[in-house]
């Protein structure tokens, strides 16, 4: 359930000493739900497998205790894994958020499932330095890529093994490394 309305220097301030990270849209605020094993591993994996394809250039992989700020939509987020290339902006409002992502990757899960392919995915486009958003199932092996192209609009790339090319930083996602798990 949502809480009351509050400022988002509000938010930040019930945002900095909590435990548990918190999504911010115009004064609404909700905790983040909380993953499974499967989903922390394949995050793991993706964030592994993007900062060995990144290392040595100037780009930065974040895990999701990175904020992403959408100033305007006055929407606040933490992406499973962000990648920031040059150097990072931060918000206006919010010397812990950025502003700046390249490419931002969700993990699929049934409470978030709905929101990351839609709501959330709306927001994220009004961020111009934004060239790729991935959603990766949890459930069966499947990455979509959503490529922004010229304008406003946004190409769906589906995949289903092989390796996925990351054009925004010029690398790509291996389906056994993103999929891996040594304890199965």
């Amino acid at each position: 359930m949502r809480q009351p309305t509050m400022t988002y220097a509000q938010y930040l301030a019930q945002e900095e000493p909590s435990v548990v990270k918190h999504e911010y849209l115009r004064g609404q605020v909700w905790a983040m739900a909380g993953g499974t094993p499967s989903h922390a591993l394949i995050t793991s994996n993706i964030a592994i497998s993007l900062g060995k394809a990144l290392a040595g250039r100037p780009c930065s992989v974040f895990s999701s205790d990175l904020r992403v700020r959408v100033e305007d939509t006055d929407r606040s987020t933490y992406p499973d894994v962000t990648v920031v290339c040059g150097k990072r902006v931060t918000a206006a409002d919010d010397a812990n958020a950025i502003v700046n992502p390249t490419l931002i990757v969700e993990v699929l899960s049934d409470s978030t499932e709905a929101s990351d392919r839609g709501e959330k995915f709306a927001h994220l486009q009004h961020l111009p330095s934004l060239k790729e958003y991935v959603l990766v199932s949890q459930k069966t092996q499947r990455i979509e890529v959503f490529r922004r192209g010229e304008g406003a609009t946004w190409t769906l790339l589906p995949f289903t093994s092989g390796q996925v090319p990351l054009l925004s930083v010029d690398a790509v996602l291996d389906f056994a490394e993103v999929y891996a798990d040594p304890t199965a």
